[in-house]
């Protein structure tokens, strides 16, 4: 996976890659960290981790719209990734198959 973080849409599949990583982080060691041990700390350092991802999750996905010029349905599907484990590491293999070869 290689990032040369100069366009918005490089920067925008970075930071999807870390939010879906943050992500299952978060359900798969979080929750049942939370559920199993009651240990609270954990699960409010990764909620806080994958909230601050989220965000920048979501101002990454309109700069990108706009620099690009994407349809709402691409941003839909795109903030709809967001919300799916997995989501973001299949919209970046999409995103990446669109890129023009240099």
């Amino acid at each position: 996976m290689k990032f040369n973080l100069k366009t918005p849409l490089d920067q925008f599949r970075l930071v999807a890659i870390l939010e879906g990583i943050s992500y299952l982080l978060l359900l798969g060691i979080g929750m049942p960290l939370k559920y199993i041990t009651h240990i609270i700390i954990v699960i409010k350092i990764m909620g806080w981790m994958h909230g601050i991802l989220f965000i920048a999750y979501i101002l990454t996905l309109a700069r990108v719209a706009f620099a690009n010029k994407w349809s709402l349905i691409k941003v839909l599907v795109a903030f709809i990734a967001s919300l799916l484990p997995f989501g973001t590491f299949i919209l970046d293999k999409k995103l990446k198959q669109e890129e023009p070869k240099s």
